[in-house]
């Protein structure tokens, strides 16, 4: 689980195809200071596997490989990644800490596109103080968001100003347009989105009723008696 609070913009260092699936490398000093093999790291907002050994991870040159599966191509935008794109970083969260943002699962529900970036006020020095930025809204995630709920895109932990039909806004602050890719993102460009899982689970609780019945179920092959 990660809670959408980047830590680090980190960077691709090179990709290599696998057959269907690709190996990619990427430099991340912050989130690879303490990394060990197996662990999580969301890129992008999508769960990856630390595949370097531990002792490759101790030569501590902030860099750390992984595999996508052809599902996760297809499913994210990390397919259009290229040597040199700027990536959003997390770590797994330690049981304990703080929850900053929301329980993000670092699995992509959809694709969106940036329609437009609009500034607001400005500051002294005529730079804005916050942007509200445009996505599209796939129909199948449309019925999960709500106003004042959350939504990861691109792994950072938003919450949603405006839910229309098609398209949500989301207003970012200078911290947020400064320290993750969200702040270079041009119109037309894709994006990972995912739903807060919460709304899932409770669209389960409530269809529970249009379920079948296992329960009366014969046990044996025969049938009952």
């Amino acid at each position: 689980m990660f809670t959408g609070i980047i830590e680090e913009l980190g960077e691709v260092v090179s990709i290599e195809e696998i057959g269907e699936s690709s190996r990619i490398r990427l430099r991340g000093p912050v989130v690879t200071a303490d990394a060990r093999h197996g662990d999580s790291i969301a890129v992008n907002g999508v769960c990856l596997t630390v595949l370097d050994g531990n002792d490759q991870l101790a030569d501590r040159n902030g860099e750390f490989s992984a595999d996508v599966m052809r599902e996760t191509l297809q499913r994210s935008s990390l397919g259009v990644l290229r040597p040199g794109s700027r990536v959003n970083l997390e770590r797994a969260m330690a049981l304990g800490a703080r929850l900053g943002g929301h329980l993000v699962q670092g699995h992509v529900d959809a694709t969106g596109t940036l329609l437009s970036r609009e500034p607001g006020d400005l500051d002294a020095d005529g730079n804005p103080r916050w942007e509200v930025l445009r996505f599209t809204l796939p129909q199948p995630i449309a019925r999960y968001l709500v106003e004042k709920g959350s939504i990861t895109v691109d792994g950072v932990s938003l919450t949603v100003v405006e839910a229309a039909l098609d398209s949500f806004t989301v207003s970012l602050i200078p911290a947020t347009l400064a320290l993750t890719t969200l702040g270079a993102k041009q119109v037309g460009e894709p994006v990972n989105l995912e739903v807060d899982v919460l709304a899932k689970y409770v669209e389960r609780l409530l269809d529970t009723r249009a379920l079948p019945d296992t329960r009366a179920l014969p046990d044996t092959p025969g049938g009952s008696e």
